[in-house]
């Protein structure tokens, strides 16, 4: 079964449009405007962009709970009230006249995370479209990737127009008035598609349980923890790692700027052609070439810009595997609760990973830092050849 037609295709991009605002004004925040919020308030930085840290937290903590709810009552509340949340969030900070006001209004940014970004989108896809999500997903991810390309130069006008607490207000705004009537008006559970249909009958009939579902379950849990770890440090700290590798920080800059449009292009691929394999597949190649780019990192400075291009396209497709592989593993039935339990341990490791990434630099410098992430990327090509073979022993067994 395929998705097709224009509601579907109407439903993706309606949620597309609202993924770029949420991550824009969330998970991208601080690029824009943690220096001028530290400029007025003389709040440490570490704190002002620990705002992020905490928000992915407060996220990962509920996101177990959010895949339950959804797969209870469908996306539609879940994704409504994130939109709700977002808007409170945000006009906290930009009230925020102390420290522990602008976090609190973090945790409530957090709960926005935890109930609209990827993971929350990608359960209610699935329960409303079963096994045809793939298509969605993926299409979802390749408006997502533009988050920053969009809402960066925004955000910087923004800030030259009505000031950070102003564009925070703003941000606010088009939460409610532009992505919560979006997401209203798209996300009908209730809709009697045939994609709806065929998904209740995939429900209704799915299994309880796969052959070695626990193994599974830990050993993906644990790829992708360590491939969302390793994309915060790499991300947040990729202008100083190439510096390291003796670039200036201008050319630093520039080349950094290859990593939005790599991972596009990576989606843009597997969008034309995953629906030809396994998603296991996406997931190993996502592994490889995250390793591969930090090996290349490492070797040369003449080689950083395909070391970004290669991490960048395996780090993009990885979050197409994040929501894909435990679609196609567990069936449609128990997808949103799975995703949900696989959310958690991710979103706590993205949450921890740029501090500890700040420490290792402080530490041991950021050239050896590279090398650290580069052994636990080899480590996730081993654990991911790991879950083939169980995945592979799984469908053997179920056979007739």
């Amino acid at each position: 079964m395929r998705i097709a037609g224009p509601g579907s295709r109407t439903v993706v991009a309606a949620l597309g449009l609202v993924q770029i605002l949420a991550w824009g004004s969330s998970f991208y925040f601080p690029a824009v405007f943690a220096p001028p919020i530290v400029a007025e308030t003389g709040w440490p930085l570490s704190f002002v962009v620990g705002g992020v840290s905490v928000g992915l937290l407060v996220g990962g903590l509920i996101s177990p709970q959010v895949g339950r709810l959804i797969a209870q009552h469908g996306g539609r509340p879940l994704l409504a009230a994130s939109s709700v949340l977002f808007a409170l969030g945000l006009t906290g900070i930009g009230l925020a006249h102390n420290l522990p006001v602008y976090l609190a209004a973090w945790c409530v940014v957090g709960l926005g995370m935890g109930t609209g970004l990827y993971d929350a989108v990608f359960a209610a896809l699935g329960r409303r479209y079963g096994s045809a999500a793939r298509a969605a997903i993926t299409t979802l991810t390749l408006f997502g990737g533009f988050s920053s390309t969009v809402c960066w130069p925004f955000s910087a006008f923004l800030l030259e127009a009505v000031g950070w607490r102003g564009a925070c207000f703003v941000y606010a705004a088009l939460h409610l008035c532009v992505a919560l009537p979006l997401q209203l008006l798209v996300m009908r559970d209730g809709a009697a598609t045939r994609a709806d249909t065929d998904a209740d009958a995939v429900r209704a009939a799915a299994p309880p349980a796969i052959a070695h579902e626990r193994a599974i379950m830990i050993v993906l849990a644990l790829i992708l923890s360590i491939a969302a770890g390793i994309g915060a440090i790499f991300v947040v700290h990729l202008i100083v790692f190439l510096q390291a590798q003796g670039l200036a920080f201008a050319a630093a800059v520039s080349l950094g700027m290859l990593f939005g449009p790599a991972q596009v292009a990576a989606r843009f691929i597997e969008r034309l052609f995953g629906q030809r394999y396994h998603p296991v597949w996406t997931l190993l190649a996502a592994t490889l070439l995250m390793l591969v780019g930090l090996a290349l990192l490492l070797m040369s400075p003449w080689l950083v810009a395909l070391a970004i291009i290669l991490y960048a396209a395996g780090y993009g497709v990885s979050w197409i595997a994040r929501g894909t592989l435990p679609l196609a593993l567990f069936g449609a039935a128990r997808y949103p609760v799975i995703l949900g339990k696989l959310a958690f341990p991710s979103l706590i490791a993205q949450a921890l990973a740029p501090t500890l990434g700040a420490l290792l630099v402080e530490r041991i410098g950021a050239v050896q830092t590279i090398a650290v992430l580069a052994a636990f990327a080899a480590a996730n090509v081993a654990l991911m050849l790991g879950l083939w073979r169980l995945t592979a022993k799984s469908r053997d067994e179920l056979s007739p």
